[in-house]
This record gives C-alpha cells, sequence and structure tokens, in this order.
C-alpha cells in the first residue's frame, strides 16, 4: 500500500498554487495594509476562485466530444440530463467494452471517475470503458428512469453509494433485480438494506442479508442493536479483514476480500484508485477478461487516513493535532496572530479524496483573509463527534482550541443521511461549547436550478442537510457551494462564502470580546402598528422581560448604562409615552439617516425602488431623513422594528407576493450593523416580520431580503416554546438561535356567573331529584341555561314545557347535558396573564399543566394516565365513560367530574409537599422529591384516595405515573432562559431542544433552549396515524348525522405546521384517511411510502379533499405536500371503484370536463401561497380594517392561497392554479380545521380565521350553500368534533367573557389590554370569514368592558390606543351587520370613541 501525499498533491496542484497567491496577498492586507477586509476578500479571493473553477474546468474541456449534449427537461427538482456522465469510447479498435453503470447520492464521484475511465481508455491495449452516471435524485424523473433501466439491462457491472432514500431506492432495485444475474459484478456500498442485498461478486453475495446468519450480516445486524455506526464499523472491518482473507485460498474468502478491496478503493476516491479499481473487477469478474489483464500488477488502494486536518496549502494530510498546529505556525505564506478567531471546519472526506475539493479551499482562504485561524478536519465515515473531540481541543490547555464550528457537509455530525444519533452529537458540541453552523452545499441541484428557484434548497435536501442538523443544535444554513451541471463539481458561490465567513467570525468574537464591550441590539416590535402597540408578543410581557434580561447583564458585567427604576420607566423611555401612536414622532428617535448615508450604507437599497420608490419614502421618516426609533443604555440598543408598510393598503394586500422591505425597514436594520455596530441582535418575543420577508423558502441567496437585513449580525430570538414551526423559519430565513420562552401558566377556566350559578342548581338536583322539588329545579336549571345562551349548545324543551312534563330519566339527560357543556367550560385550560422571561411557575400554579400531562397515556413510555388508572379501579374503561359523558348520561357526567377533581387533588397534594417558603420547588427539594419517589410506605397521591371510591387503583401503575410527574414537575420549574442567552452571548453553545405542546412533549421543558422541529420524515407517525382515525370518524359521522345520512363529498382542510409539530403528523394523516389512503415507513422509519385502503376495509365512500397549507407549513414539509398529492391521486386514478364510492374520482372526471385538462392536473388538491409568501392577509385586512366587503377578502384569499404544489413536477415550486382551486372549492361541503393545544384557540392569533374558507365555499358553490364548518378539539384525551360556532362560543366563555381571564390579562397592564382588544378583533375576523358567531357573544362583551364605566375606565387609563380600537371593533361589528344592539349602545360607543381621541391628542400634542 502506499503513501496517499504524492496522490493528494497531483489532484490539487493547480488549486493550491492559487491558494497559495491568495495567502500571500492575505498575509500581506492582514500585515498592515489599511485595506477593509471585505474589499479585500472581494478582490484577492475572486481570482484565487477563478483559478480554482479553471483548474477544475479544463480536463473537462477535453471530453466534449466524448459527451452528450446537456438537455433540458422541466419540472422536476433538477433538470440536469444524466447523458453529462456518459462516456462512449471513440474507438474501441479490437479492446473489450465494459460497460459500467453507477448511482451515487452525490457528485463528487463524477469527476474523478470520468479522468479514470478517460485515462484508461486512452491508454490501455485491452480494455476500454463505456460508463453511464446518475444522481440518485434524477431518477424521479421518467425519462432518465426508463434510460437507466436500459443501461442497466446491458451493463457489465453495477456500482451504487449512499443509496438512503427508500423510493429512490426502490427504483434502483426495481432496474437491477432483474438484471443482477447477467452482470459481471454488481456492488453496492453502504446503502438501504434492500439495495445492499444486489451486491454480487463471485460467490460473495449479500442477497440473504437480514434473512440469513451469514457473518457480515450478523455483523450489520449486531452493531445495528449495539448503537454503534454501521458505517464506522464497516470502516474497520475494510481495514481489517482484507489483510485476513488475503492468506485464505478459497473463492469465497477471495471474494470477499475483493468485496472489501472495492470498497476501499472507492473510498480512496482519487482517479487513481478508481482506475484500479476498475481494472481489477474486470480482469477478476469479466470473462472476457480474465485471460487479458494480469491482476499482479494492479495496485492495492492508495490509502488515505479515515480521519484528519487537511488544508489546501499543507502537502500532507494531518493525523495528529499538534502536527499541524506547528506546520500552521510555520507558514511563511501568511501571519496570523495567536489572538485571532480560530474555526472549526468540518469536511467530508470523499470530496478531499475525490479532488472535489474547490469549495473548501475558498472558505478556508475567505476565512484566512478575514484574520481567522482554521482547523478544518474530515472524517471517512458519518460519525464526526470523534474528530470533533480529538482535533477542536487544545492539546495543552485541554479547552475548546475552536471559537466556532462550521460544518461544511450539510450533514447531521453523526450518521449523516443514513441513522443519526443526535444525544451523541449534542453530547460532543455542548463538551466543545463553541456555536456550531451548519452551511450547506448544493447537492441534488445545480447552481443555475438553485439560483431560478422560488423553493430555494431542493426539498430533500431540506430534510436531510437542514432539519436533521437543526436536531444537533446547528445554526445558519447558507448554502455556500454550488454544482456544475456538467462536471458535477463544487464551487463556491462567493457571495455565500463571504457571508458564511463573517457571520462565523462574528460569532467567534462574542467568545473572545469582553462584556463590557460587546454591543446587543435588542428589537421589539409593533403590530399591527399605529394603535399603541410597540412591545408586542405572543404571551409575553415584553418589557418586563426586558428589564430582566437588562438586570442580569449587568449583573453579567455588561456595560448597560443607568437603567430605569422598573419596566413602567422603561416603556415610557423608549416610547416617552407608553400609549405613543407608531407612526408618531413621539416614539424616541434614536438616529436620524441621512438619505445619502442610506444609500452608502445600504448595498441593496436600489432594489426596494420599484416597490417602494426613491428614499426616504413616507415610512420612518420625517421627509427628509429615516428615522430610527429607540433607547440605547450603554451598549445596548433597545429599538422598534418597522412594520411591513402596506398593512392598511388594500391593494397591495391582494399581491400573490408580498413586496420588499420598505426604505425605513432597510434602514433600521443598515444602522444596527453598520452605525451601531451590534455584536448581535435579540429579537424579542414571537415573532416579528424579519424572517417572513420576500425571498427563497430555505437556502437564501444574496438577493433575498431576510439575508440582506440580518447581514452579518448573530441573531438571538426569544421564540415561545409552543410555537417550533415559527421559530423554524426564523432559523432557516434569519438565521436565528432561537431561544424558548415559556408561555404563561396554565390554569382551569372555572365557572362564573350564570354559568356557576347553573352548577350549584345542578348540584342540588343531583341531591333533591327524587323528592318533589326535581321538576321545579329542572324549570330554574333549563331557564338559567338560556339565560346563559346554552341553549345552542344543549338541546333544551321548548319553553312551554315544564318540569313536570318530562320523564325523570329525560330530565336526567338534560341535567346531565347541561352538566356535561358546563364541566367542559369549567375544565378547559387557559394561560393567565403574560409571562416575564425568568420567571418560571410557581409549582401552585404548574399544577393544572401536571394534572393534563398525567392524563395522557404515553404507551411508548408504558404510562397510563390517571383517568384511565382511576376509571379501571371501577371496573371501567375511560374511553366509555368520556362517550356516554358526550351523551350528557347524568351519572357518568358525575363519575368523569370526581376522576377530574380527584387528580386534581392528587397532583396538588403530590406538589404542596415539596415547596419551599416562597411557593417554588427548589434545588433542595428535588432531592426531597427523589427520596419521595423511592418510598414504598405512604405517599401522598396514595393518602388522597384513602377512603374514596378509586382506593383500589393500581399502586404500581400510580407510582410510576408520579415518578414521571415528578421530573415534570422539576422541568416545568426550572428556568435557563436568562442562562441560555447569557451563553449565547459568550459564544457558547445553547442546548438544543424540542418545541411544541409541553403536556403533550414535556421535553420541550425546561425553556431555554434552541428549538428545532423534528424530522419532518418522520411524520405522521403510528400513534398520530391512531389519533387521525378517531378524528376522521367522528368528523365524517358528525356531517353524515346532521346531512340527512348523506355523506360528505369534499372536506376543505387547513394544515399548520406547529400542530403538525405538536401531533406528530395527526392532521396530516387526517388528510391522507379521508381519501383512503395509509403512509407507510420505510426501512430508515422515513414516511415516504403511501398504501391504498381497500373500500371494503375503509367502510365508507373516498372523501375528496381541498388541502390549503400555511406558508410555514410549505416551507417545513414540503415532503409531506409531495406525499398528500401522491395520496390523492393515487385515489383519483382507481378506475375500478364506482363514483359513489369515490368522490376524489369523481370531482375530478368532472373538472377534467369543465377545465380541459387531465385527470390528474383536476386532482391537484394540495394549496398554499406562492413561495416566499405568507397567509391569505384577509388577518392584515381585518385588524386594520382596511376592507371594503366580504367579496375583498374572499378575493384576497383566493388571490394569495391558490398556488398548487405538483407531486408530478416538484421542482416548480407552488404554481398559480386559482382556476382548479376554485373549481375544487365548489364542491365542498365541509370545512375543517384542528385545535391541538390548550395555549392557543381560534381568538388567540389572527392565523385561524385568516385561513379560513367557509364563506368564500358559500361564494363558489353554484347552489349557494353555506358549508358546515367543524374544529376537531384534541387538546384533552378525550378528543372532540365541535362545529366552529360552538368553537366559538366554549372559546368566548372561557376567555374574552371570563373575568378569571381577562383579569389576569389586565394585571399585565398596558400590554394585557393590548390582548383583550386582539381577542375581540379577531373574533370580528371570524365573522367576516364564517358568520359563525353569535350575537351574544358582541352582546355579553359590550356589557363587560365598554357598559361598564369602571372597566371601561381602566381600559382607557390603561392603554387609551387598545380601548380606543376596541370601541371601533364594536362599532364595525354593528355596521357590517354582525352584531345587531340598541341605539343606546351604538350612541355609548360613538361618545366613547370620541373621548378615546380626545384623549389621544392630549396625550399626543
Amino acid at each position: 500500500m502506499r503513501s496517499a501525499a504524492p496522490a493528494v498533491a497531483r489532484a490539487r496542484s493547480t488549486g493550491r498554487s492559487a491558494a497559495r497567491g491568495l495567502a500571500a496577498k492575505n498575509a500581506r492586507a492582514v500585515r498592515g495594509q489599511q485595506v477593509p477586509s471585505k474589499v479585500v476578500a472581494r478582490e484577492q479571493a475572486a481570482p484565487a476562485q477563478a483559478a480554482v473553477a479553471k483548474a477544475i474546468a479544463e480536463p473537462e474541456a477535453k471530453q466534449e466530444e466524448e459527451i452528450q449534449d446537456l438537455s433540458s427537461r422541466s419540472g422536476g427538482f433538477t433538470t440536469v440530463n444524466p447523458a453529462v456522465r456518459k462516456i462512449v469510447p471513440k474507438d474501441p479498435a479490437g479492446r473489450t467494452v465494459v460497460k459500467v453503470v453507477y448511482v451515487v447520492l452525490e457528485a463528487q464521484y463524477q469527476s474523478s471517475l470520468s479522468a479514470a475511465v478517460r485515462q484508461l481508455n486512452g491508454n490501455n491495449d485491452d480494455v476500454c470503458f463505456q460508463v453511464s452516471g446518475y444522481l440518485l435524485e434524477e431518477l424521479r424523473d421518467a425519462d432518465n428512469f426508463a434510460e437507466f433501466e436500459k443501461d442497466c439491462a446491458d451493463a457489465n457491472i453495477f456500482i451504487g453509494s449512499l443509496i438512503f432514500i427508500e423510493e429512490l431506492a426502490d427504483k434502483v432495485v426495481a432496474a437491477v433485480t432483474p438484471n443482477r444475474d447477467n452482470m459481471d459484478a454488481c456492488l453496492i456500498f453502504p446503502s438501504m438494506p434492500a439495495v445492499m442485498r444486489l451486491n454480487k461478486l463471485g460467490t460473495f453475495s449479500m442477497a440473504q442479508l437480514g434473512q440469513s446468519k451469514s457473518a457480515i450480516g450478523e455483523f450489520m445486524k449486531k452493531k445495528r442493536q449495539s448503537g454503534g455506526g454501521f458505517e464506522e464499523a464497516m470502516l474497520k472491518l475494510v481495514r481489517t479483514l482484507p489483510k485476513v482473507l488475503k492468506y485464505l485460498p478459497n473463492d469465497k474468502a477471495r471474494d470477499a476480500r475483493n468485496f472489501m478491496m472495492s470498497l476501499q478503493y472507492w473510498l480512496g476516491g482519487s482517479s487513481e484508485n478508481l482506475e484500479n479499481f476498475l481494472l481489477r473487477l474486470s480482469s477478476e469478474y469479466v470473462p472476457a477478461l480474465e485471460q487479458t489483464l494480469d491482476t499482479a500488477i494492479i495496485p492495492d488502494p492508495v490509502l488515505f487516513p479515515d480521519v484528519g486536518i487537511w488544508h489546501p496549502m499543507a502537502s500532507t494530510m494531518y493525523e495528529d493535532l499538534t502536527d499541524y498546529l506547528k506546520w500552521y505556525d510555520t507558514r511563511t505564506d501568511i501571519r496570523l496572530g495567536r489572538d485571532t478567531p480560530v474555526i472549526g471546519l468540518v469536511l467530508q472526506r470523499s470530496h478531499l479524496v475525490t479532488g472535489d475539493e474547490g469549495h473548501y479551499c475558498s472558505v478556508v482562504m475567505e476565512l484566512e483573509a478575514r484574520g481567522a485561524r482554521v482547523v478544518p478536519i474530515f472524517a471517512g465515515g458519518l460519525d464526526f463527534s470523534g474528530p470533533v473531540k480529538k482535533y477542536f481541543f487544545d492539546p495543552v490547555r485541554k479547552d475548546a482550541l475552536v471559537d466556532c464550528v462550521v460544518s461544511l457537509t450539510g450533514f447531521a455530525l453523526v450518521g449523516g443521511p443514513a441513522r443519526q444519533d443526535h444525544p451523541k452529537a449534542i453530547e460532543a458540541l455542548k463538551g466543545l461549547n463553541v456555536p456550531y453552523l451548519v452551511s450547506v452545499p448544493l447537492v441534488f441541484q445545480t447552481t443555475e436550478e438553485w439560483t431560478d428557484s422560488t423553493l430555494g434548497l431542493h426539498p430533500v435536501q431540506v430534510a436531510l442537510q437542514v432539519a436533521l442538523p437543526e436536531l444537533d443544535g446547528g445554526l445558519e444554513p447558507v448554502i455556500f457551494s454550488g454544482r456544475d451541471s456538467k462536471t458535477g463539481k463544487s464551487h463556491s458561490l462567493y457571495d455565500r462564502v463571504e457571508q458564511l465567513a463573517t457571520r462565523s467570525i462574528k460569532w467567534a468574537d462574542l467568545r473572545r470580546k469582553k462584556k463590557a464591550d460587546k454591543k446587543l441590539a435588542i428589537t421589539v416590535f409593533s403590530f399591527p402598528p399605529d394603535k399603541g402597540n410597540v412591545g408586542t408578543a405572543a404571551y409575553l410581557n415584553v418589557f418586563g422581560s426586558i428589564y430582566r434580561v437588562l438586570k442580569e447583564l449587568q449583573a453579567e458585567g455588561y456595560n448597560v448604562g443607568e437603567l430605569p427604576a422598573n419596566d413602567e420607566e422603561l416603556i415610557e423611555s423608549v416610547l416617552n409615552d407608553k400609549e405613543a401612536k407608531f407612526a408618531s414622532p413621539d416614539l424616541n428617535i434614536a438616529y436620524k439617516m441621512s438619505v445619502k448615508e442610506y444609500e452608502n450604507l445600504c448595498e441593496y437599497s436600489e432594489n426596494l425602488h420599484e416597490s417602494w420608490g426613491p428614499p426616504p419614502g413616507n415610512l420612518n421618516t420625517n421627509g427628509e431623513e429615516l428615522l430610527v426609533y429607540g433607547k440605547q443604555y450603554g451598549n445596548v440598543f433597545i429599538g422598534v422594528q418597522p412594520t411591513f408598510g402596506y398593512e392598511g393598503d388594500p391593494m397591495r394586500l391582494l399581491f400573490s407576493k408580498s413586496a420588499s422591505p420598505h426604505h425605513g425597514f432597510a434602514a433600521y436594520y443598515t444602522y444596527l450593523e453598520k452605525v451601531f455596530k451590534a455584536d448581535a441582535v435579540l429579537h424579542f418575543g414571537t415573532h416579528g416580520s424579519l424572517e417572513f420577508m420576500p425571498g427563497k423558502q430555505v437556502g437564501m441567496s444574496e438577493g433575498c431580503y431576510p439575508d440582506s437585513l440580518i447581514g452579518n449580525i448573530p441573531n438571538l430570538y426569544y421564540y415561545a416554546a409552543n410555537n417550533p414551526s415559527e421559530a423554524t423559519i426564523a432559523k432557516r430565513r434569519s438565521y436565528a438561535n432561537t431561544i424558548s420562552y415559556l408561555t404563561p401558566p396554565a390554569e382551569n377556566a372555572g365557572l362564573y356567573k350564570g354559568l356557576k350559578e347553573l352548577k350549584e342548581l345542578i348540584s342540588s338536583y343531583q341531591t333533591l331529584k327524587d323528592t318533589g322539588r326535581g321538576a321545579s329545579i329542572t324549570d330554574s336549571i333549563i331557564a338559567t341555561a338560556r339565560q346563559c345562551n346554552l341553549d345552542k349548545d344543549v338541546a333544551l324543551p321548548d319553553e312551554d314545557t315544564t318540569g313536570k312534563d318530562i320523564e325523570p330519566e329525560a330530565r336526567d339527560k338534560i341535567v346531565g347535558s347541561v352538566y356535561q357543556k358546563l364541566m367542559e367550560i369549567e375544565s378547559r385550560l387557559l394561560p393567565c396573564g403574560l409571562h416575564v422571561v425568568g420567571s418560571p411557575p410557581s409549582a401552585e400554579e404548574a399544577v393544572a399543566t401536571l394534572v393534563n400531562i398525567a392524563s395522557i397515556d404515553r404507551p411508548e413510555a408504558e404510562l397510563e394516565g390517571l383517568p384511565s388508572l382511576l376509571a379501571k379501579s371501577l371496573g371501567r374503561e375511560i374511553e366509555a365513560i368520556y362517550r356516554s359523558n358526550d351523551a350528557g348520561e347524568l351519572e357518568d357526567v358525575q363519575l368523569l367530574q370526581d376522576i377530574t377533581m380527584t387528580i386534581r387533588t392528587m397532583v396538588q397534594t403530590f406538589v404542596s409537599k415539596y415547596v419551599d417558603g416562597s411557593g417554588r420547588v427548589g434545588a433542595a427539594a428535588f432531592g426531597a422529591l427523589g427520596a419521595m419517589m423511592g418510598m414504598s410506605s405512604s405517599q401522598p397521591w396514595g393518602d388522597s384516595i384513602k377512603g374514596t371510591q378509586f382506593e383500589k387503583a393500581d399502586p404500581v401503575m400510580l407510582k410510576k405515573q408520579f415518578d414521571y410527574l415528578g421530573f415534570c414537575l422539576e422541568q416545568v420549574v426550572k428556568d435557563n432562559e436568562l442562562g441560555a442567552l447569557v451563553e449565547a452571548l459568550d459564544g457558547q453553545f445553547v442546548l438544543p431542544g424540542p418545541g411544541g405542546d409541553p403536556i403533550r412533549n414535556p421535553d420541550v421543558l425546561p425553556t431555554g433552549k434552541n428549538i428545532h422541529a423534528l424530522d419532518p420524515q418522520a411524520i405522521p407517525t403510528a400513534a398520530a396515524l391512531q389519533s387521525a382515525e378517531v378524528v376522521v370518524e367522528r368528523l365524517i359521522a358528525r356531517q353524515k348525522e346532521e346531512n340527512g345520512g348523506v355523506w360528505p363529498e369534499s372536506i376543505a382542510v387547513v394544515l399548520w405546521g406547529t400542530d403538525n409539530i405538536k401531533t406528530y403528523g395527526e392532521s396530516l394523516a387526517q388528510v391522507m384517511l379521508m381519501v383512503g389512503v395509509r403512509p407507510k415507513p420505510d426501512a430508515l422509519g422515513r414516511v415516504n411510502k403511501l398504501e391504498l385502503i381497500p373500500l371494503e376495509e375503509l367502510g365508507r365512500p373516498r372523501i375528496d379533499v381541498v388541502v390549503n397549507c400555511s406558508g410555514v407549513f410549505r416551507d417545513l414539509f414540503i415532503n409531506q405536500m409531495n406525499l398528500l398529492d401522491r395520496a390523492i391521486k393515487l385515489a383519483a386514478e382507481q378506475d375500478g371503484e364506482p363514483l359513489e364510492q369515490n368522490f376524489v374520482r369523481k370531482h375530478a372526471i368532472e373538472q377534467a370536463e369543465e377545465l380541459g385538462v387531465s385527470l390528474r392536473q383536476a386532482a391537484t388538491r394540495i394549496f398554499s401561497n406562492a413561495s416566499g409568501s405568507y397567509s391569505s392577509n384577509v388577518n392584515l385586512a381585518v385588524e386594520n380594517s382596511s376592507w371594503n366587503d366580504e367579496a375583498q377578502l374572499q378575493e384576497m384569499y383566493v388571490s394569495r392561497k391558490s398556488f398548487a404544489f405538483n407531486s408530478d413536477t416538484p421542482g416548480a415550486g407552488m404554481e398559480e392554479s386559482a382556476e382548479v382551486f376554485t373549481s375544487a372549492l365548489k364542491k365542498v361541503d365541509v370545512t375543517f380545521q384542528n385545535l391541538d393545544s390548550s395555549e392557543i384557540s381560534l381568538t388567540d392569533v389572527s392565523h385561524y380565521f385568516d385561513s379560513d374558507p367557509t364563506k368564500l365555499v358559500q361564494s363558489v358553490r353554484e347552489d349557494g350553500k353555506m358549508p358546515s364548518a367543524y374544529i376537531a378539539d384534541t387538546t384533552t384525551a378525550n378528543a372532540q368534533v365541535r362545529s366552529l360556532s360552538e368553537t366559538m362560543r366554549l372559546d368566548s366563555r372561557t376567555k374574552l367573557l371570563n373575568p378569571k381571564w381577562y383579569e389576569g390579562m389586565l394585571s399585565s397592564g398596558y400590554e394585557g389590554a393590548r390582548e383583550i382588544q386582539k381577542r375581540l378583533n379577531n373574533t370580528l375576523g371570524w365573522s367576516a370569514t364564517s358568520g359563525q358567531v353569535d350575537n351574544w357573544v358582541y352582546e355579553e362583551a359590550n356589557d363587560t368592558f365598554i357598559n361598564d364605566p369602571e372597566m371601561a375606565k381602566r381600559l382607557m387609563d390603561t392603554n387609551p390606543n387598545s380601548f380606543r380600537k376596541m370601541v371601533a371593533n364594536f362599532l364595525e361589528a354593528n355596521g357590517r351587520g354582525y352584531w345587531e344592539t340598541s341605539e343606546e349602545n351604538i350612541e355609548r360607543l360613538r361618545q366613547l370613541y370620541m373621548e378615546a381621541e380626545d384623549r389621544l391628542e392630549g396625550i399626543e400634542s
């Protein structure tokens, strides 16, 4: 075996000379030339890159006559024709032609293998090679796959590597299997098991892999079971087995040795290794060459280190860190001081050994040009955690040598594209404790395809190389390299490499800079604008939280200047007065930027002219200068992010794509980066506008506005823990390190006013029903229920019927139904007040959350929920009790209430024994908690059921559940929200963690984690599918019952990103089950297969769907959109099924005829916004009262939400399809959405009504019929399907009209008053889109907030802008016909509006 160094040197000679020249110039710049680093980098790196590109391209130019022309295809993710990889020998001249076909995941082998083949074809007298090569992704294209099958039919040798996408792996198996026996050799290197079974080399085979006890099969199985990395172990086997097999004479040993040696050649990757690989295979296994080629003279593989350090200027690869550092310190081409930042790079070994390294050279050179030292490490396997530990720690100090790590592989740190081990990766990264960035090379697209794509990065690559690294804690998926369409070679994208280098150095500087010198820009939001809304964020007391942050930073040694005495004074200082109108100069002006300065500093300002004209424009300006609003405290600037700018413009709201940011918005971020010179920006709360600015969905280019705006500033972002989907958008589009914060502690809604009286009457009825008073109490219950407007929720007898006229059993049923509705209201969880960052809930406040955690069965943890355990103690099943309760059976309504109250008592008792004097569970208490959990005798939760009907509950299962609750309690009251911020500002690694509902997934806790979503290819899970079956069955059954026994033919469904993360894909599964298709996982657990459910098993017709996906869902789950579209089209093409049993096909046939399109086109059902665009803008129009009539809102919806996804042309992105969209909506009988979390309900956010198509469907249906509208509520273990109007009533009773809720909000003052107004505004939105809000809701809200003089005064004093808006909402509801009320009420509202106007004018004057 020979040394690797000479081969590597030959592969890099041209690229290195260019790199040396750049390094020398860089060294001169660093030594003293006063040239801005950005200019130096631009002027110097570009020639070097050109030289590298030339070196890469020149050899390929010589083979043009051997390569077929590139032909264009459309609609796929890539349009590259595999024919560019086809090499046909020009003149075989009597030589044996060996036909080779290969399929690889990535393109780095293309150039090296092509060079090897050209060398052989030009110099070997006995053999020449015809080669056809395919990138795995290209097999999606039908023409490409047909050509692939044709190539396989007459191939001598087939090679496959890293085939880990099952739907494409299946294609490879389908094409190769029929021809495998006729091939001379079939070599598959690490891939999915089904593909690995194709291996065949003489007597060596893996055909029985996983089905027999072959040595290699057993070896692979053991490695998977032990948790060891199969690929790593395979490499170890490769290194050792040939040495043993070499001395075994039999054919089997020879063939096994040849397989292992072939893998060594392949992993060696250089053209020399691949030449010898092809020669050895041909000489040993191609019959025509057995007597022609002498294998003895074919060199063994040239071996390269499996792990090590590489540098483009070094003559060798280093396996020892000390040796590398000695070489680095003696370099003469560049001089870097010891106090410069050190960036660790993680590289793929395959790119180095194949000579496809130009993109790596550019990153190294750019970093060094900007004054950073680099340690570029590589590994041959898929586990980089070992090299990270080996090479990124100082050999002397034993602490971190590097200040920031940038992975250029794009893959998860452990497992690559195969099986990931995120805990192992996190352990390595937390041990190192520096920022971890994962940049992405283009793999499945060429540079041109990515540049032209509105989607941006290829969806499969998003799943493998963006979503999975996020689970490790990876940040900033900057695209740093492209791929040449002809050669397959990687090349750097200069502006992206520049962005990557500047940002990684800024992250590194956070670790090195003194705290007192660091500058932090805290950014708050104002939405809707102009309404006293500065400091908006979901469930967050923003200024109270900022004040806590400032005090914490002050204690840590940051320069925060002279702070105000409290958060109220902080508000005053930023706004001048807390009710300041946003556009008013009364906001504190921190900086006035002249137009000239703005144009000089903002490189992209001219791009904004098309939408906004020349600067300064009319937003954030005094007419001459651009204004930056905010206030500076020492080195901390608190600034107000400008708004979108088009909220009040109906014409702009109709645009299919959002306009660019306005000049004021650009000036704000320009100020932060270029004038204030922030070391980091902290976006405060969920959420602002930056991440939703126009640009690609994922994989930003220089022309994407989120990328341009954030510039080079590290972005920290406090984001609500329950909103991982939008947090993920912020991570991917604005490069945010999202730090989770807790939503306010949940409490049961309770009962009030007439509802409370009603419960007391029911209690009396249960005691006295068998006496003579039963009938009269029933009359009181019925009358009070009517007064409380429960008559629409419960079937009450007509007003002429008295209790005496009703049979006792029927009376029980009426009372039971009223009681069930009351308990539904009383037990509803609602967040009270607003959260302050760094203030975890007390143990007492956590009780309601723990009760709900304890109510869920968790089979994966072998935990049975407390409701089930208590029910079983009585010999009952909880599901039967739920159903009986829902039906209003009085006895079981009471039993369920008894179960609920007993669980509350058990949890309350459990928690109360382990709190300190302040009402919190402290560190000492956790020790006591642990000791208590180990006890087998009397336990607090056991004591609380002694003497009750539930005392026989299983003590073993109870203890198991309370052990788990003890862990959850600890997580609930822990807090690292401030700690994580300080860690991030100190340049440390912030632990990643899932976002979602802490009740469903307590792993969300404690907060203060770098939020991630989930592996998008892992959903829907089997549990989600099971839950979805229940909801779909109840939804269809209810609609059928209410529609005279007629099946619904089509359901319009809205899909949300956060909901599917929290529920692991329940609503995704619902859509598939409606059309009668079941999703299936592949061998790696990735859900990308479909199974048609036979009609006999389904037991009903296939229901058609029209699916509208939120823009966030589209960004996060485009692979699942592909799956959904395939599922619907699969159902539509079942031509053997009767149309009355397949409404999908029935409607598609009708639409195909109507629109003159194919059946598959007519079956298009998956819609969303255009790529890079979000929402229908109906919410903006409603919030700003900038709409004329409902027809205008519906026009907005169709204009912005009618972009279709087509699985037949997935690379085309979202295509405008308003005609098909409208045609599909005409068939809709039902509109449907899901509620999955108690924290967010229909009126909490505007997104729900923004996506509601109920009145739109009525307007397009030919019969003008209003569709039924339903909401699935899975916020508790007892899943419900309610009508939209029922849900609106429940929501109004538990929040807007509930003293417990609105008093909790008012306790937060200015921001709480705004929250109350927001719920009323969203209620108005539901009236506009659905008409499902009862008149009494407005009437009671008016009585509560307006007709109560004391309450009206409180609101006016707390936030007069929000109060004025509330009054305007009532007047608007009346004016638009949504609320009928007395003229007296309207006159009072008009008077109050005038008073609020006068008050504001007085304040603002």
